[in-house]
């Protein structure tokens, strides 16, 4: 299959696996992962729930109202009956109120938990927005990458193509040889395969972008991101604001409090609970008493368990542990931040430091090859020698276009890591 009817085809198909294609720029492809991705929903549903937890938790401090009504037959044989069965046909109908007035402190221990709960939620909603942006950003680039080594593939079939034109007037005239004919032919072969693989890495990459942000992009639209971003002075400023800024960190000191809050709340079964209740009753021909029977009864009473098997006291000590716990987990999440941090930097400091070395085997390389090429013209350089210089140059100029973008990246992850991405780039 030749190569332009091939790039017709994938064209085709990414039409047609979209009704919509929008052009985007980074900060609007990441606006449209964050209004669409499924994870990012579920987070914010998850808060949402939470925030009804905390309603729940505080109808704690509200009066209960609770009716009932029945209606059946009744046999009774009792001293009141004067030990004779008695059948009738009994009504009732009942009312009762129970207002909280203290229970050890168990509501608002409870409702400063669902509190901390819920703000844990906004937190890992925060955290599971960055991870969104960055790999939207992770995608978009590499979309960038994928495309511009296409084009290096294609502008590397041209010069093959163009070689081997003449290689073939050569040929033609006499003065070739055929083992330089075939040789071109080879490498005007693979030249074409690479250019075959390189659409396939881009629809791939296009095929990722979908996945991230539901839409699929228009991809001579899309172009590097001009933001600039100052990065902090130095590695532990960037710590240093990590450790204060970090959702993730974030979330885990929320769920501490929360800790805190259950282990506050395991107390109240030492104290006296105490409510305010209200009853009223309206019976009819109960108890093989043939009449009405109303009650009306308001009371504070107080309830305290004496023994409860020790249940009480297990509770209060395994939220010790559990408060334990969590500060444990909390100071594992800190050391996965600064390790990802110091990753994430080293990785940047590397591929900067890379890219000046790459532009000067760039250049270094299409020197060399201008050179090749006149030599070659008047019969100083083989024809290897000028194919091996083409490679030379394909190769230098693919390792500069992935460090550009990498560094790009790589530059993202690291505010990634200090959990202010979307902060950086005004999102």
């Amino acid at each position: 299959m030749k190569v332009k009817h091939l790039v017709g085809m994938i064209g085709l198909g990414v039409v047609s696996l979209s009704s919509t294609i929008q052009a985007q720029t980074l900060q609007e492809a990441i606006r449209t992962s964050i209004n669409s991705h499924p994870e990012v929903s579920a987070a914010k549903h998850e808060v949402l729930a939470r925030e009804q937890e905390i309603k729940g938790a505080r109808a704690g401090y509200l009066p209960t109202v609770d009716v009932a009504a029945g209606f059946g037959r009744e046999e009774t044989k009792s001293p009141t009956t004067g030990q004779r069965e008695v059948d009738l046909d009994r009504k009732e109908t009942s009312i009762s109120a129970r207002q909280l007035v203290f229970d050890g402190f168990a509501t608002r221990s409870e409702v400063r938990r669902q509190e901390a709960r819920t703000e844990s939620a906004r937190h890992e909603l925060s955290t599971t927005e960055e991870n969104i942006a960055l790999r939207t950003a992770e995608v978009y680039l590499s979309i960038l990458t994928q495309a511009d080594l296409l084009k290096l593939a294609e502008a590397s079939l041209q010069e093959h193509k163009s070689i081997y034109d003449q290689m073939t007037l050569r040929n033609q005239s006499g003065v070739g040889s055929r083992a330089d004919l075939d040789q071109i032919a080879a490498r005007l072969a693979l030249a074409e395969s690479n250019v075959v693989v390189a659409q396939a890495n881009l629809m791939d990459s296009v095929t990722n972008y979908y996945r991230v942000t539901g839409v699929m992009p228009q991809v001579d639209a899309l172009a590097m991101p001009n933001n600039s971003i100052n990065l902090p002075a130095n590695l532990e400023a960037a710590i240093e604001l990590a450790l204060q800024s970090h959702p993730t960190l974030k979330t885990a000191n929320a769920d501490i409090d929360a800790t805190v809050a259950q282990a506050e709340a395991a107390k109240s079964p030492f104290w006296p609970d105490l409510r305010l209740e209200a009853d009223a009753s309206w019976n009819e021909d109960t108890g093989g008493v043939v009449g009405e029977d109303e009650r009306q009864i308001i009371a504070l009473r107080m309830r305290y368990n004496l023994y409860r098997g020790g249940a009480d006291k297990a509770r209060r000590k395994q939220t010790q542990y559990l408060l334990e716990e969590s500060k444990d987990v909390r100071n594992n999440t800190s050391r996965q931040v600064v390790e990802g941090l110091r990753l994430s930097w080293t990785a940047f400091e590397s591929i900067s430091s890379q890219l000046q070395y790459l532009q000067a085997h760039v250049d270094a390389a299409q020197a060399t090859k201008e050179a090749y090429i006149n030599q070659f013209n008047i019969g100083r350089r083989t024809l290897l020698d000028l194919l091996n210089t083409e490679n030379e140059v394909v190769d230098a100029k693919r390792n500069l276009i992935r460090a550009s973008y990498n560094q790009k990246l790589a530059e993202y992850r690291i505010y990634n890591s200090m959990g202010v991405l979307m902060q950086k780039l005004s999102i």
